[in-house]
């Protein structure tokens, strides 16, 4: 399994020296599988980038899932070159929530004024998959939801090849229960043991004074949930606006003293654009 970062960013886009390290495109994953099965996971500002690439490489087939609807993890969708070409093929999975969710969001986005170009002129073609909340595969990779505890809800993901796991938990907040969400120690199985965790650990303990109930979560309880999920690599996510390369790479060292000072031995990182992962 292959897992490329092409956005990271909370919010809203950012730009300016201070972001050139982590980047500032908002969220979207790629991940390949053994068999080169393509799966995009989020339509941030991000995809746009990814978009180009997959064009340079004249791939034109892939599987889109999204986490949930807020616009920081959509914006970017009318902005994937691939839509506008016959050639491309695309499966979209019923995700983040099943029926005729995913159907909806999207004509959403492609709806004037929001956007000039309505979703029925896209070239692209759109091919409907069931999802969650049940377990799904593409191909070779194994994938099993869980409900965020976020503002308007979502899911986040496992995603199982080979025996290896990577979990993706953008926009969820650990310190406080939203409806649907779940409590700290049924996140802590679900990552238990995985190779990778990807989880958002957007506050500093001070920000998030002020802050419980926004969807997000203080860097802290991101740690306490690698620890006790005994995860192998973590991989600090949906990093704040405001936040500049500098302040991440302090949030990162404080993290790695919190996981030296409690005997584990975690790889933490904050999760850039571009950078890549191979399982």
């Amino acid at each position: 399994m292959y897992i490329k970062c092409w956005g990271s960013r909370g919010s809203i886009p950012v730009s300016g020296k201070e972001y050139i390290k982590y980047g500032g495109d908002t969220t979207c994953l790629e991940i390949r599988s053994k068999n080169d099965d393509i799966i995009i996971i989020d339509a941030g500002t991000g995809i746009r980038r990814l978009g180009n690439k997959l064009i340079d490489e004249d791939r034109y087939r892939y599987h889109l899932i999204f986490t949930h609807a807020h616009w920081d993890h959509i914006m970017g969708f009318p902005y994937f070159k691939p839509l506008f070409l016959a050639k491309t093929k695309i499966s979209v999975y019923r995700c983040p929530f099943p029926d005729n969710y995913v159907e909806k969001m999207i004509t959403r986005i492609m709806t004037p004024p929001g956007f000039p170009v309505q979703y029925s002129n896209l070239q692209a073609q759109f091919i409907y998959k069931n999802g969650c909340p049940e377990k799904f595969s593409v191909g070779s990779i194994e994938i099993e939801p869980i409900e965020l505890s976020h503002p308007n809800r979502g899911s986040g993901y496992k995603f199982i090849e080979d025996g290896k796991s990577f979990v993706f938990l953008t926009d969820n907040e650990l310190g406080y229960i939203h409806p649907g969400g779940l409590e700290f120690d049924k996140y802590v199985k679900f990552t238990s043991n995985a190779d990778i965790l990807f989880h958002d650990a957007e506050y500093t303990p001070q920000e998030y004074l002020d802050r419980t109930g926004w969807g997000h979560s203080v860097y802290t309880d991101t740690v306490d949930l690698a620890i006790k999920a005994s995860v192998k690599r973590l991989g600090l996510f949906h990093s704040n606006q405001e936040r500049t390369d500098s302040e991440l790479d302090d949030i990162v060292k404080s993290c790695r003293q919190i996981i030296k000072e409690k005997n584990h031995d975690i790889e933490c990182f904050a999760v850039g654009s571009d950078m890549t992962f191979e399982l």
